[in-house]
């Protein structure tokens, strides 16, 4: 399969809401040649990236919008401004080939179309952005639902999100400190032609300078480390996680969280990774198999805890909830297009009905650890002030970390240009009951 095809399909079923880049591109990976898969990656995600400013162009380019069948001519012109705009293809190159990708769609009678529209864009373009300068969906490239609920919650920090967000992230790296030191894996990294620097709040953390296959990490293919933000490096760590103790990773796809708990308990204890996906949970079970350790993997609703809890305590819940993924857009920059406002209630609501049924499975003087990666209040410290109210026995500690801020419940990270993920943190424990 031709590239921009691929990148064309992908995204008009973006548009359509019939799936995620997640659950697309790696169907579509395997379609197009070996060499041509980095392409299909940069234009999927540039793309979508920005989709919300090039969609402002398109409005005016276009006579009428296109009818929601031809949505791949709307992914094929989306792509081409993408390249024309973002990268250093030559712009008749990227003519060229947008109208070569309609004919390959089998849909000819759109070379005329894109042709014509896409020559009026680079004879037009500053007139266009001059007409669009206005428009705060064109200047920040997110949609007007999200600017405004980023505003009413950071406007101060609203400038420094959107950049974030418009960002490529950082390739950051957990090395596993039971195998190796921190420093002593910086020093194979630098051997090994890879420059790295220590993140400023994990202690197991390093970030790269350049993004790299992880093939040529030092020691990946034996555990030594991982692929992993730094927000998530800090949740086993806020745990207090201790040789010995049973733990209940929750919503645990696709493992990274997992496999850092188990490498805390050092093989001295037990973790039950519970996620609703058993597909999700196939992929958990690879990375702990890399890692070399082993979980009890569960597929199940961690709201129904009455069909696969045993009755025995929790001294440790990690619950990262599912959320709006406001945080890590920058990794998932599909989200502008696949969330909306009426998506946060609607997953506050399911937050909060997690909260409350695993509640009951944490053991008396147990930590809770609520987590989402997200950077609305309403998914954050809204749902768990909601959980205090109803819960006398709940209360909060402050989150010992250093990144991020703190706020009433506790503590959010926003997006930082070469740094952390956004990311939301509040550390619950259970009181212990007086014994007479």
């Amino acid at each position: 399969m031709k590239t921009r095809v691929a990148a064309a399909q992908i995204i008009a079923s973006i548009l359509r809401n019939e799936g995620s880049l997640s659950t697309l591109l790696p169907n579509y990976l395997g379609k197009v040649a070996e060499r041509d898969r980095g392409l299909l990656q940069q234009l999927c995600y540039g793309t979508l990236r920005f989709y919300p400013r090039l969609h402002c162009y398109l409005q005016l380019l276009l006579s009428k919008p296109l009818k929601a069948r031809d949505l791949d001519i709307e992914a094929v012109l989306a792509c081409a401004l993408y390249q024309i705009l973002e990268t250093r293809i030559p712009p008749h190159a990227a003519v060229n080939e947008a109208v070569a990708t309609a004919q390959a769609l089998k849909k000819g009678w759109a070379r005329g179309l894109i042709n014509g529209v896409l020559r009026r864009f680079l004879r037009e373009q500053d007139e266009l952005s001059k007409k669009l300068a206005d428009d705060p969906v064109f200047r920040s490239a997110h949609p007007t639902w999200l600017l405004d609920a980023l505003d009413r919650a950071w406007p101060e920090h609203l400038t420094g999100i959107i950049e974030a967000n418009n960002r490529q992230p950082p390739m950051t790296l957990r090395v596993n400190l039971a195998r190796n030191s921190r420093a002593d894996y910086q020093k194979r990294l630098g051997e090994a032609g890879i420059e790295a620097s220590p993140t400023p709040f994990s202690d197991c953390g390093l970030t790269l300078q350049q993004p790299c296959d992880v093939t040529e990490l030092p020691g990946f293919l034996d555990g030594d480390v991982s692929v992993q933000d730094e927000a998530a490096q800090l949740a086993a760590p806020l745990l207090q996680i201790a040789p010995g103790q049973r733990v209940l990773d929750a919503c645990c796809a696709p493992g990274g969280k997992t496999g850092h708990l188990l490498e805390c308990l050092a093989g001295e204890g037990e973790v039950l990774a519970l996620d609703i996906s058993p597909q999700r949970l196939e992929r958990v079970e690879e990375n702990l198999a890399r890692l070399g350790f082993q979980a009890h993997l569960l597929a199940a609703d961690a709201c129904d805890t009455g069909g696969w809890w045993d009755g025995r305590p929790f001294d440790r819940i990690l619950l990262d909830a599912p959320c709006s993924a406001t945080g890590v857009i920058r990794r998932h920059p599909d989200v502008k297009l696949l969330r909306s406002q009426a998506d946060i209630a609607k997953l506050a609501a399911l937050q909060l009905a997690l909260l409350k049924a695993l509640w009951p499975l944490l053991g008396e003087g147990g930590i809770l650890l609520y987590a989402t990666c997200s950077v609305l209040p309403g998914e954050n410290d809204r749902v768990v002030g909601a959980f205090l109210q109803e819960t006398p026995e709940a209360s909060v500690e402050p989150v010992p970390t250093a990144a991020g801020m703190a706020t009433p419940w506790g503590r959010q990270l926003l997006p930082r240009s070469g740094g952390h993920d956004g990311f939301y943190f509040a550390r619950i424990t259970k009181a212990v009951t007086a014994t007479h």
